[in-house]
């Protein structure tokens, strides 16, 4: 089986090779790029299957790196900060990156959050119209949602919000994102609007005290559904 390629863009040597040794002896081939004209040259002509990507580069600005990804590019991005600005994930995230981790992080976290990603972007090329993660199911050619064999009554809104949740499962969607694609580009300021949604579709979704939470509340930046991508 081949290893997934991971593109590593970060400027400090030190932090470079301790991912790549940690990368590397969990079976993944790892590109380095010193800069972010390298990254974004590198991550045209070798097609990596995850960029992880130092928000913080001498050269260009990390946001622009990732605004030029995604110009042509849908390979997941990982940001790695030392920022915990709630502003400067939202912004990533609304730019088009799939996930960020705030330095210093363990690696098992940063494993697990590639292993989300790659799992997203297989699922996306399969195209299954059938989600399931759990005793969490949803069938999205027939709009139905299911929790434990037990079928779970929506309103289309509702609904919408859970369909673009389960399209990024693992992903963190900004509050920004949600209300766009719900209810369009002029409802992007009614946050307390979806917060009262949320609140609905997860009294719904969790049919008994034991049962797991589906969706996790990131504060001040968006929404996660906990669960992974089709089996």
């Amino acid at each position: 089986m081949k290893s997934p390629k991971i593109l590593l863009i970060e400027d400090e040597s030190t932090i470079r090779r301790f991912l790549k040794v940690s990368l590397e002896s969990n079976s993944f081939e790892i590109l380095e790029a010193v800069n972010g004209k390298e990254g974004i040259s590198m991550a045209g002509s070798y097609r990596p299957d995850v960029i992880l990507l130092d928000i913080g580069l001498p050269d260009v600005d990390g946001f622009e790196i990732i605004k030029k990804l995604r110009e042509w590019s849908s390979t997941p991005i990982i940001v790695l900060t030392v920022h915990d600005r709630e502003e400067e994930k939202v912004h990533a995230l609304d730019l088009g990156a799939d996930d960020y981790l705030t330095k210093p992080f363990g690696v098992p976290e940063l494993l697990a959050r590639i292993r989300v990603v790659l799992r997203r972007s297989s699922a996306e090329d399969g195209k299954d119209p059938i989600f399931r993660s759990g005793q969490f199911e949803m069938d999205r050619s027939a709009h139905v949602v299911k929790v434990s064999g037990k079928e779970v009554h929506l309103t289309s809104t509702e609904y919408d919000l859970l369909a673009v949740l389960v399209k990024h499962a693992g992903k963190v969607v900004t509050h920004r994102m949600l209300l766009k694609e719900v209810w369009g580009p002029y409802s992007v300021e009614h946050v307390q609007y979806l917060r009262v949604y949320m609140g609905q579709i997860r009294k719904k979704l969790k049919n008994s005290d034991k049962a797991p939470e589906l969706i996790s509340t990131e504060p001040g930046v968006g929404y996660r559904f906990l669960g992974g991508a089709s089996d």
